[in-house]
């Protein structure tokens, strides 16, 4: 299949699986549960590239490997997270704001995210399973070692905040367990460490400096849109001490921790 008919697909895919999610959240009010979808979907089309692109075998089945095993792990972490719990602060100041217009903004917000999620696709799984020739070992265990660190990295904080959320103790409190005591957002830092390990598979090829692209959509997201901005305004609002953490500690690269005053 070649690449555009590819994407061609891979948009009936993504719109197919926020309908689904926008669907649920009528009936469960909890606009969440785009979140998980979002990232098993986006897995699934690592799993599509590397079934139908053009590269050797073995480098479209790391893709499918990578960033499908990626999918699933971030998607059933954020199934768990969300489900039987309150809807995240996000959508529900969204529903406030919208009111009666909530149902139909939702709908189409699902869909806008689509922009993003095919970028990220098409520049990383796409540069690396679209190619003629075959990658240098070495690149590939250089791709399969970053995959290796972001995802047990990105999993690693994740068990540690949500350990720390389990404790009732820790109530408005501000978590610094492990890696939350070096960055504020270690998991987000993982995150963007993940889409950089297609950048060794697709060195070479016609169009490699494209999966440049997705490491720097994923950094922006997370620290200038949707992330990083508007979790930290409301853990200024709700935690205790989070002044003195955002003082204190790296934002996204994990660091030291200055001395608390």
């Amino acid at each position: 299949m070649n690449f555009f008919d590819l994407m061609c697909l891979a948009i009936v895919v993504v719109v197919t699986a926020k309908t689904i999610a926008w669907l649920i959240q009528l009936r469960t009010h909890n606009a969440a549960v785009v979140d998980p979808i979002w990232a098993w979907s986006l897995g699934s089309l690592a799993v599509l590239f590397g079934v139908a692109g053009s590269a050797p075998p073995e480098v479209r089945m790391l893709v499918a490997l990578m960033g499908g095993v990626w999918g699933m792990r971030l998607g059933m972490h954020l199934w768990t997270r969300m489900a039987d719990k309150p809807e995240d602060f996000r959508y529900a100041r969204f529903r406030a704001d919208w009111g009666d217009k909530a149902n139909r903004n939702l709908f189409f917000f699902f869909q806008f995210q689509n922009l993003f999620t095919l970028i990220l696709a098409a520049s990383a799984f796409g540069a690396a399973s679209y190619r003629d020739d075959s990658v240098p070992m070495v690149l590939m265990v250089l791709a399969v070692l970053i995959w290796f660190v972001a995802v047990v990295g990105e999993g690693l904080a994740d068990a540690q905040m949500d350990r720390f959320r389990r404790d009732p103790g820790n109530q408005g409190e501000v978590c610094r367990d492990g890696l939350w005591r070096y960055s504020r957002h270690p998991n987000y830092f993982f995150e963007c460490v993940h889409w950089l390990a297609y950048v060794p598979l697709a060195w070479g090829a016609p169009w490699a400096w494209t999966v440049a692209i997705a490491p720097l959509v994923m950094a922006f997201l997370l620290t200038r849109l949707s992330g990083m901005p508007m979790l930290e305004a409301e853990m200024a609002k709700r935690k205790l001490g989070f002044t003195e953490y955002v003082r204190t500690t790296s934002p996204l690269i994990p660091w030291f921790p200055k001395q608390e005053s």
